[in-house]
């Protein structure tokens, strides 16, 4: 059992915690949970480390107990799990994963493509939960710009639960070279804009669609905005003039998803 916070594989993880720039040099992302986990396909898994109490009730998960007896583990003390979590209550359980790559190819590579394009978003929970939003809308694949927040931010991937092993992303350069690749395969490109004059559910997202979500504070920047095929707008009563990314987000997706459902259902 480690029970040196000097231990050389704790530093490593504290700095990995720490250092985008280092996780990204390593190919790995860090996670914390019984859910994480058990969500996380096994090839990708690389390092796991348990609390005492977390080891003391692997039992009563035969399915995780085997998977981290498979992949190996180290047992660490309470104090030193502590100092390696990047959360304020810890289960017990982290791991470091290898990063899933995607390229463009890939996220076009279907029918009927959804995407979502964000631009600069900052916040690792708007992320997180646009990435898990989006997979249950059935996107497929989340493009963002370079200044958007570190995908592998612990924060953001907590936010996921899960949905970044499975939803396909990029960060680009060049949002618009990117549009540009969309449209030259036949996606249209929408952006959430004030200045839309029809509402988000006046148009049809059956055919290959992507969403352009600007950054929370500033929106989307002028330039950005008019790469769009389209400006739509949503609705809002009172005084609110624009709703949170991640929610704007999820309204869009899901009336694409809406929308897409009953070409296959007969309700």
């Amino acid at each position: 059992m480690i029970t040196s916070s000097s231990n050389s594989r704790v530093k490593q993880v504290v700095q990995w915690q720490k250092s985008a720039k280092e996780r990204e040099e390593a190919g790995i992302f860090l996670a914390e949970g019984f859910k994480m986990f058990e969500e996380a396909p096994e090839a990708s898994v690389k390092e796991v480390y348990l609390s005492q109490a977390a080891y003391a009730k692997l039992d009563q998960y035969p399915k995780l107990q085997e998977k981290a007896e498979c992949r190996g583990y180290e047992l660490v003390s309470e104090e030193v799990f502590a100092k390696m979590s990047d959360t304020r209550t810890p289960q017990g359980i982290l791991f470091a994963a290898e990063r899933p790559v995607y390229t463009l190819e890939q996220l076009l590579d279907r029918p009927a493509p959804l995407l979502v394009i964000l631009e600069d978003i900052q916040d690792p929970g708007n992320l997180g939960t646009i990435v898990r939003t989006g997979e249950g809308a059935g996107i497929t694949g989340v493009i963002m710009s370079g200044q958007t927040v570190d995908l592998f931010n612990p924060k953001t991937i907590r936010a996921t639960m899960g949905s970044v092993f499975r939803v396909p992303y990029i960060y680009v350069e060049s949002l618009e070279e990117a549009v540009a690749k969309l449209r030259g395969r036949g996606i249209r490109t929408y952006a959430a804009h004030l200045e839309g004059e029809c509402c988000y559910d006046s148009f049809s997202f059956r055919e290959g669609t992507a969403f352009l979500i600007g950054n929370e504070g500033k929106g989307l920047r002028r330039e950005t905005a008019e790469l769009a095929d389209d400006f739509l707008r949503i609705p809002m009563e009172g005084r609110v003039e624009s709703l949170n990314a991640s929610v704007a987000a999820a309204l869009l997706m899901y009336e694409a998803y809406r929308q897409r459902r009953t070409n296959l259902v007969t309700v």
